[in-house]
């Protein structure tokens, strides 16, 4: 039963489907995996194995791939009647009394969830030591950090405490942790997964993402949470379609661009250029093509990045006062500014400060 968990969604999907395995077996298999690794890992922040043996052993057979699927979510993604905290003490008590758009389809689809995963407070930081509670060692080498600001979910999928995960992605926080640990992450396209649940960090930047195994697994998931939704007036619906159909069609044809700005060896590690030309010659060789191409501005981006991302999250973060939502603290204090100025001070880490007192510069 231990090696269930090694396997894919696609893989597992299909043994349910046929009865190899059944879904409560499934769910013990990963819950006695997160048992064995969590001490050595710290992938998750709150891990909820009553309640998704509960989900597993009540589940209704649908024609869902995900019918069945144990799988984890970022702990800024809410979840009716389970903590979500956003790994920061400003938060640290917060039960949602509602689940995100994604949850509420993964749970109608009859996945299961797991539990909430580690990340860097309020998804602020790119090695999950941000966060408030503590940190997550990467499952290929316990020595290195996992990346972030999902680094709890990468490290999930990683270890195999999850069959895929849920991330939110801002400035790359799918992306990077995903490749720290080795798996699939994938941003979609601003608009394309509903934000309706998720807490917010820069609204105009933030989406809700995937981490898997593999490529194929990451479209499965896509494919399902691709829902409409009125609650999210940025949601952009779209003529459903099926991701999975586009995996083997190969690269024949396509024109894939290398902006020549960021190979200046001032901006790349060398190993990481190595790396990315090498990937470019196996697409060549494979049929497609590859030019470089010239974006000036691309420089400016992370500059850019910061100084949005930085003040939207001013305005999105000024909400966490000890008056209205958020931790409040227990000190005296002799006018209303003093409230505030203690609650946040004790409920934001370092870093939050940090974005925030930028931004609102």
């Amino acid at each position: 039963m231990s090696e269930l968990t090694k396997l894919t969604v696609t893989q597992l999907s299909e043994m349910l489907e046929k009865g190899v395995i059944s879904c409560t077996e499934l769910t013990e298999a990963y819950i006695n995996r997160i048992k064995s690794v969590e001490d050595k890992v710290g992938a998750f922040l709150t891990f909820t194995p009553e309640a998704a043996l509960a989900a597993a052993r009540h589940l209704s057979k649908n024609a869902s791939p995900l019918n069945g699927i144990p799988y984890a979510a970022k702990d800024n993604i809410c979840t009716k009647g389970i903590r979500t905290t956003c790994a920061s003490k400003m938060l640290e008590g917060f039960i949602p009394c509602y689940s995100a758009t994604v949850i509420d389809s993964l749970n109608e689809q009859g996945a299961i969830l797991l539990g909430k995963t580690n990340m860097d407070e309020f998804g602020m930081g790119s090695s999950t030591e941000s966060s408030a509670f503590h940190g997550t060692a990467n499952p290929r080498n316990l020595s290195y950090v996992p990346g972030g600001s999902s680094g709890g979910s990468a490290a999930a999928v990683a270890s195999d405490t999850a069959a895929f995960a849920l991330g939110s992605d801002t400035g790359g926080s799918v992306r990077q942790p995903a490749a720290h640990c080795g798996v699939v992450g994938m941003k979609p396209t601003y608009g394309r997964v509903s934000r309706h649940g998720l807490v917010a960090f820069a609204s105009s930047l933030d989406q809700i993402g995937v981490i898997s195994k593999n490529v194929c697994d990451n479209a499965t998931v896509l494919n399902q949470i691709l829902t409409r939704d009125g609650n999210d007036l940025t949601h952009v619906s779209h003529q459903a379609e099926d991701l999975t159909a586009l995996l083997n069609r190969g690269v024949k044809g396509l024109k894939i661009a290398l902006p020549s700005e960021l190979f200046d060896i001032k901006l790349s590690a060398p190993q990481i250029k190595d790396a990315v030309l090498h990937a470019a010659k196996v697409f060549e060789r494979l049929g497609a093509t590859v030019e470089y191409i010239s974006i000036p501005h691309i420089l400016y981006s992370l500059p850019a990045y910061y100084i949005i991302s930085s003040a939207e999250a001013s305005s999105n973060l000024s909400r966490y006062d000890g008056v209205r939502f958020g931790h409040r603290s227990e000190q005296l204090f002799s006018d209303t500014e003093g409230l505030y100025r203690l609650s946040r001070g004790e409920g934001f880490g370092d870093e939050v400060k940090r974005r925030i007192i930028l931004g609102t510069f």
